[in-house]
């Protein structure tokens, strides 16, 4: 009986350099093409140990991408985390995701410097391979001693209608001027029924983080890590004005039986899934519902975070 092979899509981040700003220093035109040189060079490193293996592989660069994924056993982004997340807005519950970080920051790089300009690379956080070890994690997945853990997303409606893209990191509602306030009321649900008072409120906005996405933005506006496998959602309401009595009710859970349902009251309104690419616009009076009732994603997730 002859084995099936594994089909696999590989997704690639593009990187190219365009031409600096005039008096650009010396030192930061380096570095950007040396990030560039390292990210291709991941990608002829991972393509090439592909070719040892008996596997059944395609490369598709992330801005040629058609979604949905489908007809692969596993994707595997070759870049950082940004382009993970693009791979898991094109994926159901079915198939799994591998990140390989292709260009990783460099502490000794970062510090040295400092003082010149930033020379953070790529984070990774979600990514469990790089160049290092992609070799042995591939193996590991071909032999079934790697499995992926399921990652809960959000899921958003707005007037009731199912929004197509599900959050892996987090969601921000607000206003599309980041100088005008934010105006509308929320409460929790479990089902029909209320877990907490209608609470009104102005302020920049509100935003919704998974637990894979609470050591990213909710973390650095004062939230707090979860559990990477928690189902639980987390809110904060971005710089309140005149809390008053509801002050405990400006941050917390979502538990995953749960519906965080909020209604718009400005005139404008936009929700940022995942960052600033993908967004749905709202008006006055439109009803969201947030919840973790998404489909999970499988990610092979790096073992320090489990």
């Amino acid at each position: 009986m002859v084995m099936k092979k594994m089909r696999l899509l590989l997704l690639l981040k593009p990187f190219s350099v365009s031409s600096p700003p005039p008096h650009t220093p010396p030192q930061i035109i380096q570095f950007l093409e040396n990030r560039r040189k390292v990210h291709h060079d991941a990608i002829n490193f991972c393509q090439a140990i592909l070719q040892k293996k008996s596997v059944e592989w395609k490369a598709v660069l992330r801005n040629n991408l058609l979604p949905p994924i489908n007809d692969v056993d596993l994707v595997v982004t070759i870049g950082g985390d940004g382009t993970l997340l693009q791979a898991s807005h094109s994926l159901d519950d079915k198939i799994p995701v591998l990140g390989v970080n292709s260009d990783p920051t460099r502490i000794d790089e970062v510090e040295q410097c400092s003082s010149e300009f930033d020379a953070t690379r790529s984070t990774g956080h979600l990514c469990a391979a790089s160049v290092e070890n992609f070799e042995q994690v591939l193996d590991a997945i071909l032999e079934g001693q790697f499995l992926p853990s399921e990652l809960r997303r959000t899921m958003i409606s707005v007037n009731a209608l199912h929004l197509s893209t599900y959050a892996l990191n987090d969601i921000l509602v607000a206003h599309p001027c980041p100088a005008s306030v934010s105006r509308f009321s929320f409460r929790i649900k479990e089902g029909n029924k209320p877990c907490s008072p209608l609470v009104n409120c102005r302020s920049s906005g509100l935003r919704v983080s998974t637990a894979a996405g609470s050591t990213a933005a909710m973390h650095s506006a004062g939230g707090f890590p979860m559990p990477i496998l928690s189902r639980d959602l987390q809110y904060m309401i971005r710089e309140p004005i005149s809390t008053g009595e509801a002050s405990d009710l400006m941050r917390g859970l979502i538990k995953d039986d749960q519906t965080l349902v909020a209604t718009w009251t400005c005139r404008k309104g936009v929700i940022y899934i995942d960052g600033s690419h993908i967004y749905h616009t709202i008006q006055d009076g439109d009803i969201i519902a947030i919840s973790s009732n998404a489909p999970v994603l499988k990610v092979l997730l790096p073992r320090h975070l489990l």
